[in-house]
């Protein structure tokens, strides 16, 4: 037999992984990618700088290269201390994701990324995040996070021995100090004269800001986990007035969401936004600034005794609210949320959610309509006008919390067509936005006087006091900002001016010894958030060491109770 003969058939060699792989150390990955977002992600910070040069003359551009190379020394000696072989890789990927959605926000909405914006972001809720999310930010995306991620997968990092790898990252730090240094040096003058003129600027800088702005709300966080909120008020008692009174008496504070004074009809604005507001015998403060341009700094600083007029984050932040000291003098208090919490104003207080109590027709996806805020208004009326005493109830609205302004409203308030019903304010025109927006507050107008005739008919057996107003105003596209939260020194008008307005119950004027003719007159002059801590204790009748009858916006319209 012959033996047949076996074909040698040549082996296909495996892919070489290798060949696939980039190698890099760890202070290389560090300054590609400083260098990275020194160039793509600072577009808007490199536009503030050079927006008064010419852009032609060669010295602009000898300083945009400084700017360039400042920022990216910041970005590598800002990363350096917390990247090693094990964690770069992660950390990059975080911030390359982080950035992307960064850079899309601040272009999109004009924001600065400062501490108090960066507290906004770590507090939104599920609802609020999902609403800002939208398909433009795929091609941002796919620009500063995609690709960058796929070059990054290819990495393999160079494991270096620990004492090589010390003295390559001092080395490398030395280097990029210098570098920091000199060129510090050289465009001193103009970068000192611009940050001294634009001091939020420098919240332009991106990843730098993010990277700031979470350090230093989390340092302040911790500094405030670590101790009690400090007691203030301890001598709140009721006045012998308020203690004497036969009917009870219940002040209904309304904390409006996003309200801006500009499209507030009782103010005067062209549109009609409050027409059942006007047709009632309410009392409109036309010119109210606010204490801050987004609800993490107003809520607290509003219902702090010191507001805007003497500033002090940390104290308002860890103290007490106005609520604490009313119920301290033995006032029933109550905190109703239809937002994103009271912001440590109610701590250890009675609260509810509107969310939770979930009223019939009332809540779809996560969100209620702000009519929710009125459910079981009539029973708890009803409680009060059994027994005397004082109540404070305070309603948190969501009011025209944006960028979904459309989805603040029923459809029966579609007043103004054509109206923007996208989640991305950018892909509708100005006037359709504001269309939006002005419906929405024809809502808010709809919710308060409700709220108004509820008290109205418990006004024979409980005298009552409404007292509205809106946290902070918003941007609708004016100057191609949107929303709110711009740094409060260079916020524009629209962002701190804000309505509110009061109604008094036909025997409250008496039980509080209150000329409302009086108070009419005072609505005409300025005020501010700061008045509403000492209003609401002169309404309520709390008498202690904190009130301060100037800021009282009823003080000087009182007369000796009946």
């Amino acid at each position: 037999m012959h033996r047949m003969s076996r074909q040698t058939v040549p082996a296909t060699s495996p892919p070489n992984p290798e060949r696939f792989t980039i190698a890099a150390s760890v202070d290389q990955l560090l300054l590609a990618a400083s260098l990275f977002w020194a160039l793509a992600a600072n577009r808007l910070f490199l536009g503030q700088a050079l927006k008064d040069r010419a852009l032609a003359a060669p010295q602009t551009w000898a300083y945009a290269l400084a700017l360039i190379v400042l920022l990216a020394c910041l970005h590598y000696l800002m990363l350096a201390p917390l990247a090693n072989r094990f964690t770069v890789k992660p950390l990059l990927a975080l911030l390359v994701v982080v950035t992307a959605v960064a850079v899309h926000f601040m272009q999109a909405f004009g924001i600065y990324l400062d501490p108090t914006m960066m507290r906004n972001v770590l507090r939104t809720d599920v609802g609020e995040a999902r609403e800002l999310f939208s398909w433009t930010l795929l091609p941002n995306l796919l620009v500063y996070a995609v690709m960058p991620l796929l070059l990054l997968s290819r990495v393999r990092v160079v494991q270096r021995p620990w004492l090589r790898a010390t003295a390559v990252r001092l080395g490398t730090a030395l280097l990029a100090s210098a570098a920091f240094v000199c060129t510090l040096l050289s465009v001193f003058q103009p970068l000192s004269s611009l940050m001294r003129n634009n001091k939020d600027l420098r919240y332009l800088a991106t990843p730098a800001n993010v990277l700031w702005s979470v350090g230093a709300v989390s340092a302040a966080q911790a500094r405030g986990a670590a101790q009690p909120r400090q007691a203030i008020g301890l001598d709140a008692t009721l006045g012998a007035a308020a203690a004497a009174r036969s009917r009870p008496l219940v002040l209904v504070l309304v904390v409006g969401e996003t309200a801006r004074a500009a499209n507030w009809g009782l103010s005067g604005y062209a549109r009609q936004t409050t027409p059942e507001l006007a047709r009632l015998p309410v009392i409109n403060f036309a010119a109210v600034n606010a204490c801050g341009t987004n609800t993490e700094t107003s809520l607290p600083c509003m219902f702090a005794p010191v507001g805007r007029r003497d500033y002090d984050e940390s104290r308002i932040r860890g103290s007490e609210s106005l609520l604490h000291v009313a119920s301290r003098a033995g006032v029933a208090v109550h905190w109703r949320d239809n937002q994103s919490g009271c912001k440590g104003v109610c701590d250890g207080l009675s609260h509810d959610e509107v969310v939770s109590l979930n009223p019939a027709g009332i809540c779809a996806d996560g969100h209620c309509l702000d009519e929710g805020l009125l459910s079981g208004l009539d029973e708890r009326l009803a409680a009060a006008a059994a027994r005397p005493g004082t109540q404070l109830l305070v309603l948190h609205t969501l009011g025209n919390h944006g960028p979904s302004y459309f989805r603040r409203y029923p459809a029966a308030f579609k007043r103004f067509q054509p109206a923007c019903e996208n989640d991305d304010l950018q892909q509708c025109s100005q006037q359709e936005v504001v269309n939006a927006y002005d419906n929405a507050l024809l809502y808010t107008d709809h919710v308060l006087a409700s709220l108004v005739a509820k008290l109205q008919a418990a006004s024979d057996r409980v005298d009552s006091a409404l007292v509205y107003v809106s946290d902070h105003g918003e941007s609708l596209g004016e100057n191609n900002l949107y929303l709110h939260g711009m740094p409060f020194a260079i916020a524009p008008d629209v962002q701190t001016r804000v309505p509110m307005m009061m109604w008094l119950s036909a025997g409250l004027p008496r039980a509080v010894g209150l000329d409302a003719a009086c108070l009419q007159r005072r609505a005409a002059q300025p005020a501010a958030h700061d008045h509403l801590f000492h209003t609401a204790l002169g309404l309520l009748g709390v008498h202690t060491a904190l009130y301060e009858p100037a800021w009282d916006l009823t003080s000087g319209c009182r007369t000796d109770p009946a």
